[in-house]
């Protein structure tokens, strides 16, 4: 397992722009507002961390509550915590946690990441990506010859077009349909995580009176935003997520899916 220490940020090399607001991150770098990601488990978090954690989510997103906050956080084994550097403010964190499901007479393992969240004046910054790939690759290494997928919900358009950056192969795509194997994994995944709550026809895990969602101009879809087609695809397939729905998706987690970009944002040579 990853040890638990600070993983210092990636930089890219001269002239080299990593995926993300690379324009962003470079003023960030010139007023000194560097990040670095570390691991921890849960039930080492202190009492203000975890307060700094609901107030970032307080922050960015609708009809959040505590006590689920509270729960949602009890039932994860990490949270890679963002932090500036010079001052040690919390700018961003993102709780994960492992499954094991049985798909028909395959056992498969997967990493859940749930709450995820960067402050918006740090959007832009590859910290959260470099810490999440380098627990990626040590689960990868630790189970090897094991069915192990990345398995994540997108209420909003940027969390779901990560999944082209860092991934060869992915579901759903517009660009290819989901094979059973893998619509499989989705259902078995989605029924055991959500419950009554997950839509196998739909592949969404509908909102409820309990759900938050992102705040009005966080997340917006512009026409221009439309022109990219994962983009427009998210839209199509989930079209509640405005209302909070979140779209269900999984990407093999090996070394080989893992993208040349990817492997730049983590550090590390594929």
């Amino acid at each position: 397992m990853l040890p638990l220490r600070d993983i210092r940020r990636y930089h890219a090399p001269a002239g080299e722009p990593v995926p993300g607001n690379f324009a962003a991150k470079q003023e960030q770098e010139e007023r000194g507002m560097k990040l670095a990601g570390k691991l921890a488990h849960v039930h080492d978090l202190s009492a203000s961390e975890r307060d700094q954690m609901f107030a970032l989510m307080e922050k960015h997103y609708l009809n959040i509550s505590r006590a689920k906050f509270d729960a949602d956080l009890a039932e994860k084994q990490w949270v890679i915590q963002i932090v500036h550097e010079a001052t040690g403010e919390l700018c961003g964190f993102s709780t994960q946690m492992t499954l094991d499901a049985q798909v028909g007479a395959r056992q498969i393992k997967a990493l859940f990441s749930g709450d995820t969240i960067i402050d918006r004046q740090y959007w832009g910054d590859q910290a959260l990506t470099h810490a999440w790939g380098r627990l990626a690759l040590s689960l990868i290494d630790e189970w090897p010859g094991t069915e192990l997928y990345w398995f994540l919900i997108s209420q909003g358009y940027k969390t779901y077009r990560f999944l082209p950056v860092f991934f060869h192969e992915f579901y759903p795509r517009h660009d290819a349909p989901t094979p059973d194997r893998i619509q499989e994994v989705l259902h078995a995944l989605g029924r055991q995580k959500f419950l009554e709550d997950y839509d196998p026809a739909a592949g969404v895990v509908r909102s409820n009176a309990k759900q938050y969602r992102v705040r009005e101009g966080l997340a917006d879809i512009t026409p221009e935003r439309l022109r990219d087609p994962h983009v427009k695809f998210f839209t199509e397939v989930n079209p509640g997520h405005v209302a909070g729905d979140e779209l269900c998706c999984v990407a093999p987690l090996s070394r080989e899916n893992f993208t040349f970009a990817a492997y730049r944002v983590i550090g590390l040579e594929p």
